[in-house]
């Protein structure tokens, strides 16, 4: 799946920070958007954008951590998951 995902540097790069997003939702626009703000890196990926086998390896590993598949999905350290974007979870976990 690493293949497939995008890096964005940041002067905080104090979390292993990985986005599931779609290229068409406002709220992980958001989510993108908080993380770019607070100069937070990250590596992301849109699902949508990918296809065949790729778009279903990334699916499932979105299915993995966060059974609903809402987007935007943030996994924490390879273990916190924060479904939908939440500016004050976002803020109590990274900031």
């Amino acid at each position: 799946m690493e293949q497939y995902l995008k890096k964005v540097e940041g002067e905080n790069a104090e979390h292993d920070l990985l986005l599931f997003a779609l290229s068409t939702c406002g709220w992980c626009r958001k989510a993108r958007d908080f993380l770019e703000e607070n100069k937070l890196a990250y590596r992301y990926v849109y699902v949508d954008l990918l296809e065949g086998e790729a778009q279903k390896e990334v699916f499932e590993e979105v299915k993995k951590r966060n059974p609903r598949r809402t987007f935007p999905t943030l996994v924490v350290d390879g273990d916190e998951v924060i479904a939908g974007f939440n500016e004050e979870r976002y803020r109590e976990v990274l900031l």
